[in-house]
């Protein structure tokens, strides 16, 4: 089956917005069988979208379009499938009572008779529900071909797609392509291929190693025409890859290195505290993405200025002999960090974030320390290629010295 995706919008052309719709529908449909053949990106121009959804109609089996759904008038996109299809637009009851009774349930009186064009159907469309907007989606079937409409905001878009287009979607499907990811760090990929390598020559399923921020991960995928069949295949191979990668594996799917540390955190009973300076809070806010975070998570204390890593209790003499950005004012900060927060262990980041140099060291310069009161582990590296991205280095590299730590731990038992 062939499919295209259809981002609709001018927000989208003037760049005003990143268009993550359109790969959070591309990595999904995979699973289905379905081949995504074409990604147009289309401004709220009539003759354009027209163009767009014509061409879309004649090529392709699927096509999946967000945005455009909204309530003023350069929302246009159930106006431009109705020209394209020669279809009448009419106002559905029961659309038009769930608007009515989802502005009210907001407290907004009286209804705002602009959004009536929400509640519009065409004779080939039935409306997808949206209980987190007020725009219904579309599901559009004609002449063996289809057209699934949702919004343009990912919330709204991301909750249709899971839980009323996908269920839709596999049950049309011939097949089911299901996947196992298993997250590695410590070991790099050669290596991990090397290891692997026993496991590598099925075609179903499948073994792929890919390099990313996070570690090398290991990409299990089988296909079959029933889930339950799919994941039969892929759980023999799984165990026998967890069995060859051991303690390297941190996690699997999507769950972040943050996810994979709290849970041995949770794990080991301990509490972390952290000192950041060159990060801003960039770690604790990665830690504290994770639901459940409190439990294993005591806080941080950003001591952005030295004056403040001063008042916090970083001694004086120790920045003054050796500077900010040094191993010793980490390590201070590390042991501060634990005794100010009460917590088991401790992780600090000094150095510069941005591209200047700073007491003889260059710009990108880290220096990252971590204490349990006992041993105390530093780590130091240097990467700079803008503040967004170093910040994100210093996250990555503080939640890889955390893990080690952890492992490292539970293996003295």
């Amino acid at each position: 089956m062939r499919a295209e995706i259809l981002s609709i919008g001018t927000e989208i052309m003037f760049g005003e917005i990143t268009d993550t719709n359109a790969a959070y529908i591309a990595s999904a449909l995979p699973e289905y069988g379905i081949d995504l053949l074409w990604v147009t990106q289309v401004g709220d121009n009539p003759a354009r979208l027209k163009e767009a959804f014509a061409r879309a109609w004649e090529r392709s089996d699927y096509i999946f379009c967000t945005g455009g759904l909204g309530p003023t008038e350069d929302d246009i996109t159930r106006e431009t499938i109705a020209d394209m299809l020669g279809e009448a637009l009419y106002v559905d009851a029961e659309q038009e009572r769930v608007l009515h009774e989802t502005f009210a349930a907001r407290g907004i009186t009286p209804f705002p008779p602009r959004n009536i064009k929400q509640a519009n159907l065409i004779p080939s469309a039935r409306a997808i529900k949206n209980p987190r907007g007020t725009a219904p989606g579309w599901w559009v079937e004609r002449d063996g071909k289809v057209i699934a409409v949702m919004p343009g905001p990912p919330a709204e878009m991301h909750h249709m797609w899971d839980a009323e287009v996908a269920p839709e979607l596999e049950r049309r499907a011939d097949s089911i392509l299901v996947a196992r990811t298993l997250k590695t760090s410590g070991i790099g990929e050669a290596a991990v291929d090397e290891m692997l390598s026993p496991l590598l020559a099925g075609v179903n399923p499948s073994i792929g190693i890919y390099a990313r921020a996070d570690g090398v991960s290991a990409r299990i995928a089988a296909k079959a025409p029933t889930r339950e069949e799919a994941w039969a295949l892929i759980r023999p191979v799984e165990e026998e890859a967890r069995k060859i990668l051991g303690p390297a594996i941190w996690g699997i799917d999507d769950d972040s290195l943050a996810s994979g540390v709290g849970r041995m955190l949770r794990d080991q009973g301990l509490t972390l505290g952290l000192m950041e300076s060159a990060s801003g809070g960039a770690i604790a806010s990665a830690i504290t993405d994770i639901e459940g975070a409190s439990a294993y998570f005591t806080g941080s204390l950003v001591t952005y200025a030295t004056d403040m890593k001063i008042a916090m209790g970083v001694p004086a003499e120790v920045i003054a002999e050796h500077g900010v950005i040094s191993r010793e004012t980490a390590e201070a900060m590390a042991k501060t960090a634990r005794e100010r927060l009460g917590c088991d262990i401790a992780l600090s980041v000094t150095g510069i974030a941005g591209a200047e140099p700073m007491e003889g060291q260059p710009g990108g310069t880290m220096h990252l320390a971590l204490t349990d009161g006992t041993s105390m582990d530093y780590t130091t590296f240097r990467y700079f290629q803008g503040r967004e991205q170093s910040k994100r280095r210093i996250v990555l590299q503080a939640l890889t010295m955390l893990r080690r730590y952890l492992m490292d731990r539970a293996a003295r038992g």
